[in-house]
């Protein structure tokens, strides 16, 4: 009991910690940039912005967003316990009870489905659910077992913009081909994204068992080939809303720019097959994408 009480007093539990270990739980800043995606799919999709639809989308995605989050960090909570990337996480630190942490992912998880169901349509509420069903209970389990993982986890990666396009349609909601356009980009986006990721983080990854990166000798040439192929496939894809007349030339130059520098980024990593390249093609992604899609909210 006297342990416990100093322990108490050592790293007592207040208003900012608690909501510290709720930003970690949720992955605050991950949530962000994937609705950030949702919020441009609406924008390119409306003929005229809602703002008031637009704040309800960026809060019903950004629930459902942490929720999957959440629900992550609960099945992984004791592999987290294996990563230094991880390890200092509410769960493994027990800062959070599972059950705490299950009741904060359901709560968030059904109020952001019904706010996309009610206020957007159901078929956004579906793509909601749909995109929270797969990153849980197909992709999370996956990453032990086979670098498929990351090809199954790019379909709920990708439904963001696809949602967000979908909620600027009537009824019970339409999914058109400007909108599997915008599933297409951020689909093929997230392999060199997670590939460069998990090159970085590949001996931290390993602790947990988890296997990310396309080959099977991980670090090697044939991961760094195909992170390379993909990228340059990246490309035409990426200018399919100009080739499509979803926007015009200056994104098209906006665009190609974009592409011709993350590929450079692709090559160095194939050439080199370092750390510190693929450290690079990692913040690459993270410029690449909103810079793709607001240079194609702009043109249009």
């Amino acid at each position: 009991m006297l342990v416990e009480n100093i322990n108490t007093v050592e790293n007592p539990i207040t208003v900012m910690s608690k909501i510290r270990d709720y930003a970690q739980f949720v992955k605050l800043r991950l949530a962000s940039l994937v609705v950030l995606s949702a919020a441009f799919g609406f924008v390119i999709g409306s003929q005229e912005v809602n703002v008031g639809k637009l704040l309800l989308l960026i809060l019903g995605g950004f629930l459902v967003t942490c929720s999957s989050n959440g629900f992550n960090q609960i099945i992984e909570r004791n592999l987290d316990k294996l990563m230094e990337r991880t390890k200092n996480r509410p769960l493994p630190q027990e800062r959070m009870s599972v059950n705490e942490a299950f009741a904060l992912a359901s709560l968030m998880g059904g109020a952001g489905i019904v706010i996309l169901w009610v206020f957007m349509n159901p078929l956004s509420g579906v793509l909601g659910m749909l995109a929270l069903l797969l990153y849980t209970v197909v992709y999370t389990p996956l990453k032990q077992v086979t670098p498929f993982a990351v090809f199954v986890g790019a379909f709920p990666g990708a439904i963001p913009p696809l949602l967000g396009y979908v909620a600027t349609t009537s009824g019970f909601g339409e999914i058109t081909f400007q909108a599997w356009i915008l599933f297409a980009v951020q689909f093929m986006w997230q392999f060199p994204h997670f590939w460069a990721i998990a090159w970085v983080l590949d001996e931290d990854y390993k602790k947990a068992g988890f296997r990310m990166l396309p080959s099977l000798g991980g670090r090697d040439k044939s991961s760094a080939f195909q992170v390379l192929v993909y990228t340059l496939f990246l490309l035409p894809i990426s200018l399919f809303p100009v080739l499509f007349g979803m926007s015009g030339i200056i994104s098209a130059v906006i665009i190609a720019i974009c592409g011709a520098f993350f590929t450079y980024q692709a090559y160095t990593l194939y050439k080199e097959c370092t750390v510190e390249a693929a450290r690079k093609l990692m913040f690459g992604s993270f410029i690449y994408l909103p810079v793709v899609q607001l240079a194609v909210m702009i043109g249009k």
